[in-house]
């Protein structure tokens, strides 16, 4: 190769190099098919083109947002921790902390419908049926006093919904206005000697837990709520009851009480499952957590945090289980789990008795 470079003139290797690649086909792979373009091609225009066939209610679409969308976004839309809030914030959006909801804020309607469809519940993503995100979107709109509560949204009457801010935006003129300013000769005086992180995401308390729960640092530790940090109490590690005493509290549940905590269970779907064929989700399964070993599941990733609880042998028992249930992020620091935390008492006690039917599988 190189003698036969070295009997050519620069000119013709440099003329060689110069020409374009000719694309050869590989005979790899096929064309897409109509029905898998269509598959795949989901995104919703403001102007409703690319809505789906179908409709749902205000109603419907409570009972499925307490059951997929509450243990993150609260019953009522209101938010839970650093978990965004769907609703409220009307007439916020001139203050310096304005409330960014869908109701104060989102322009477009096609929006939240094409968001939630791809990526919500948490953990899930793509369930939902295109009825039950109808339905969750007229129960936020319902929760942001845009829509009654016999409201039944569908693609028909979709663009008559009208949101508050729909005129708060301007025009992107970017291209226009801002580019050409930095396409010129750069401005080198008056430059600072270093530039200086001031603050960051995590001092302002505005960034979730990371998957693995890594998000404590000093400057978080200084943000910290006093309430949450009051609340902390040593983790007990009591003896787990022997199986034939936990058959006998498990008979002596109020029936009732099993069957409030079904209900209350719903809050906690969006991320466990219970029962036969029962899954990991962003959540443990909870079979079997009742009397069980805090982080026992194997196949499932816990944080740092119960990964410690389990080394020392902290177990699930009534008392452990209303503490962390009461307020998760307070009883175990570092913990993955985005819920606020049950307010009632009773709650927390029928949730407890529900789970306590579940054994082990």
């Amino acid at each position: 190769m190189s003698k036969f470079l070295k009997s050519l003139s620069l000119a013709a290797v440099a003329t060689m190099l110069s020409l374009p690649a000719v694309a050869q086909p590989l005979g790899l792979g096929r064309a897409a098919l109509p029905e898998e373009i269509s598959a795949w091609n989901l995104d919703i225009h403001p102007d409703g083109t690319g809505l789906p066939d179908g409709e749902g209610d205000v109603l419907d679409g409570e009972e499925i947002f307490a059951t997929k969308c509450a243990a993150c976004h609260g019953d009522f839309a209101e938010g839970i921790d650093n978990w965004p809030k769907l609703a409220g914030g009307k007439g916020t959006l001139n203050r310096e902390d304005p409330v960014k909801t869908v109701g104060s804020y989102w322009p477009y309607l096609s929006t939240t419908f094409d968001y939630i469809r791809r990526s919500m519940p948490y953990g899930n993503a793509g369930t939902l049926t295109n009825d039950e995100v109808y339905a969750i979107v007229a129960y936020i709109l319902y929760s942001n006093d845009l829509v009654e509560d016999d409201f039944v949204l569908s693609k028909d009457n979709f663009l008559d919904v009208k949101m508050p801010n729909a005129d708060g935006f301007i025009q992107d003129n970017r291209m226009e206005v801002e580019i050409p300013q930095w396409t010129g000769e750069p401005c080198m005086t008056d430059c600072k000697d270093k530039v200086e992180v001031t603050m960051r995401a995590l001092v302002l308390d505005v960034t979730p837990e990371t998957a693995d729960g890594a998000t404590e640092t000093k400057a978080s530790a200084t943000t910290e709520p006093k309430e949450e940090a009051a609340a902390e109490q040593p983790a007990a590690t009591p003896e787990p009851a022997p199986a034939q005493e936990q058959e006998a509290e498990i008979a002596a549940v109020d029936p009732a009480l099993i069957e409030d905590g079904e209900k209350v269970f719903r809050k906690c779907k969006a991320c466990h499952q219970v029962g036969d064929g029962a899954k990991n989700r962003s959540g443990p399964v909870l079979n079997g957590v009742v009397g069980a070993t805090v982080g026992h599941i194997e196949d499932f990733k816990y944080s740092k945090a119960f990964k410690e609880k389990n080394d020392e042998g902290m177990v699930w028992n009534d008392e452990t289980l209303a503490a962390f249930l009461a307020g998760p992020k307070a009883y175990i620091k570092g913990t993955k789990m985005g819920f606020g935390g049950l307010k009632k008492e009773s709650d927390i006690e029928a949730v407890i008795a529900y789970l306590s039917t579940f054994s082990q599988q």
